[in-house]
């Protein structure tokens, strides 16, 4: 890794905004293999040094990975003139390079992965690996009584569309009902359409599963936070059950 500017690996490290970082720097509070730096711009490289901040020593990964629970009401997006995105529910200081795998609709709420790991979000969205995404859905109307086949077999939509093999199990029965849906692919508004070519309308929807990994319910919608070493193994490897 090549060397950086001491003021932006503390940035990195999420220990304030550059400002703030390179008034503790000045205030000899940081030191880089336990000598006090006062220079913001001291080049350094955190794969071979050791820096430390008040004491606690600063341990750098140079990659990401934020579990989010979607709220309602914002885009998947790193930036737009008109609507909030997802990156405007992390602090200014953690977006740098950030971005969303995959995407959800505006109104969809549940579990996105943000990284800043490119080669993760390619084998994630790879269309030949087939990752199994998970959702929880409320619909209103009648399901057809061949619902649940129609989804194992591929559902065609009413466009014509062919859809691969699916899976739609029938939590909650009524109208509405809940129901629980596994794909293999990523079709636009792929969900609520499967579900209108089988007759219902989809009120409300949440994934809470990729792959291997689960959404963690402890997360209010619009929270985040860090991604544990095993999380990332199981997205990287783990799948759904169909």
């Amino acid at each position: 890794m090549p060397q950086m500017r001491l003021d932006k690996l503390l940035t990195n490290l999420h220990c304030g905004s550059r400002k703030e970082v390179g008034a503790l720097i000045r205030a000899g509070r940081v030191e880089v293999d336990r000598v006090p730096c006062r220079d913001p711009a001291a080049k350094v490289d955190p794969n071979v040094i050791a820096v430390s901040l008040d004491g606690t020593m600063l341990q750098y990964r140079e990659q990401q990975y934020y579990m989010l629970n979607k709220p309602a009401g914002v885009i998947t997006a790193n930036r737009d003139e008109r609507h909030d995105t997802v990156l405007d529910l992390f602090p200014a200081e953690l977006r740098r390079g950030l971005f969303a795998i995959g995407r959800l609709d505006k109104d969809t709420e549940g579990l996105l992965v943000v990284t800043n790991d490119g080669a993760l979000s390619h084998a994630v969205m790879s269309p030949g690996r087939h990752v199994s995404k998970v959702y929880v859905a409320t619909v209103e109307g009648e399901l057809a009584a061949d619902a649940e086949e129609r989804f194992r077999t591929g559902v065609t939509l009413k466009d014509g569309t062919e859809c691969l093999p699916a899976r739609l199990e029938i939590v909650t029965p009524g109208d509405p009902c809940t129901v629980r849906v596994t794909l293999r692919e990523g079709k636009y508004h792929q969900v609520k359409r499967m579900i209108a070519a089988c007759g219902g309308f989809v009120a409300s929807l949440r994934r809470v599963q990729i792959g291997g990994l689960l959404l963690d319910e402890s997360l209010a919608p619009g929270a985040f936070r860090e991604m544990t070493g095993e999380e990332v193994a199981l997205l990287r490897g783990g799948e759904a059950q169909m």
